[in-house]
């Protein structure tokens, strides 16, 4: 069974930084891209980052130049490095996989985060 838990989400001041974790379990994690996804309220679930098994990455335009997605496979963990916050930011931050050859995708339960103004 396919397991994401996240962690790391919390309320942070405008300009701070954050964290998130992700760790799979029930998956071959070296063969699944990993991606960061957000909703906010009343929006719908929108891209954040994703980065493939190879290590390629790829950003939303909202959040080009302050976030940085990494990998551990030793580790089954995806990292979101979250620097200058904004108040826009505020979301539910959902993990996500996607294997290589056939696509199935699994989503974490989620970990809020909250930038406070």
């Amino acid at each position: 069974q396919v397991q994401l838990v996240e962690s790391g989400g919390g309320l942070v001041q405008a300009g701070g930084s954050l964290r998130l974790s992700c760790k799979a379990s029930g998956i071959i994690f070296s063969v699944n891209a990993m991606g960061w996804y957000r909703q906010a309220p009343g929006k719908q679930r929108e891209l954040v980052a994703v980065i493939t098994s190879g290590g390629n990455t790829n950003y939303g335009d909202s959040v080009k130049g302050r976030f940085t997605i990494s990998r551990d496979n030793r580790k089954n963990t995806v990292y979101l490095q979250m620097n200058s916050l904004k108040p826009e930011d505020t979301a539910v931050y959902y993990c996500n996989s996607k294997r290589n050859y056939d696509y199935m995708m699994s989503w974490g339960k989620g970990t809020l985060v909250t930038v406070s103004s």
